[in-house]
């Protein structure tokens, strides 16, 4: 039984993993939308199912918790960087400026406390 046991550390969840994981799924609606809205007729299609699932395909595989390719802390926020800098241009693409500021800058300052409570 304690082996079973010491498989499962527990994880405490805080503030700062809610709010990321509300950004991460923002970012990804985000590029569904702007894919659905921005394009014409047969690339709205491709683009808002496309887009998002690329996005998500790049944070499964390199970012996630359980990330199947495993790098460094750069690499991982380079994957995020891309991903929540295509967000806020999609919404600045849409002609949303002020949501598009607003989302890099609760963002940014997401990612920077992530990523210094990883380091340490």
């Amino acid at each position: 039984m304690s082996a079973q046991n010491s498989e499962h550390r527990h994880v405490q969840i805080d503030f700062w993993d809610v709010l990321r994981f509300v950004i991460e799924l923002f970012a990804f609606v985000s590029l569904c939308v702007w894919g659905f809205i921005a394009w014409p007729f047969p690339w709205n299609i491709v683009v808002g199912i496309g887009a998002p699932a690329l996005a998500i395909v790049l944070w499964a595989l390199f970012r996630s918790p359980k990330a199947v390719i495993h790098v460094d802390a750069f690499g991982k926020a380079i994957v995020e960087i891309i991903v929540m800098t295509a967000a806020a241009f999609a919404w600045w693409d849409l002609g949303q400026p002020i949501v598009a500021v607003i989302f890099a800058i609760v963002a940014l300052v997401s990612g920077i406390i992530s990523g210094r409570k990883e380091l340490s």
